[in-house]
């Protein structure tokens, strides 16, 4: 089954799981404890992501992510929904892969978002967006949504100029592409790759990988 095929097949559910999943999704800007092997730890997990989660949970969850991926979209409340079932156990880490005309301006907001302490929430509030602005490289919408969700527009106008953001996505494409990754989302589960790209396999992964350190 191609991946286009297996994210419609899992769309429904994302789109009902979508607002529930924000009570289980609490976001912490801790350093990562890398569960990677040291081959590709570094590459995979960085200081400067989002994580969400205890930072000694037993499972790490890197996922390269793109805002305006509707896959992404797909998938955030599956993710969520692994984590509200498996309370303690998995560690969130998002990296940034910019693949559409808005990617670049819906990041730099997201990180402005993250330097006001409102990062969560607007995360999801862009997601919730995301087929009003996908196609636009200005994302107006997201920007809307962002407002909404409790941004200082005029403040992040400001902060999205920062040289650390620069810096952050410089990092992120470069470690995407040492590790190979071609398409969002792509996740590694303590620095395994799926053996194929589904909701399923991403769950049997992090079940195995739970089992292990039990």
């Amino acid at each position: 089954m191609s991946r286009r095929a297996t994210v419609l097949s899992i769309v429904i559910l994302a789109i009902v799981g979508f607002a529930a999943a924000a009570y289980f999704y609490q976001a912490t800007l801790e350093k990562p404890v890398p569960q990677a092997t040291p081959q590709t730890a570094s590459n995979l997990v960085r200081f400067h992501s989002p994580t969400f989660g205890p930072a000694d949970a037993p499972v790490t969850l890197v996922e390269f992510f793109d805002p305006s991926c509707e896959s992404c979209r797909a998938f955030y409340p599956i993710v969520k929904d692994m984590m509200a079932k498996n309370p303690g156990s998995i560690r969130l880490v998002l990296r940034y892969v910019l693949l559409h005309a808005g990617s670049e301006q819906a990041v730099r907001l997201l990180e402005a978002s993250r330097k006001q302490g409102v990062f969560p929430q607007v995360l999801e509030a862009v997601l919730a967006a995301q087929p009003a602005w996908h196609d636009d490289p200005q994302v107006v919408k997201a920007w809307e949504a962002a407002e909404a969700a409790g941004l200082d527009v005029k403040q992040a106008r400001e902060d999205i100029k920062s040289g650390k953001i620069d810096a952050v996505l410089a990092q992120d494409a470069a470690d995407a592409k040492a590790v190979g990754v071609s398409g969002t989302p792509t996740f590694f589960v303590n620095g395994k790759p799926l053996p194929e790209f589904g909701a399923q396999p991403l769950y049997d992964l992090i079940k195995s990988e739970i089992a292990q350190a039990k």
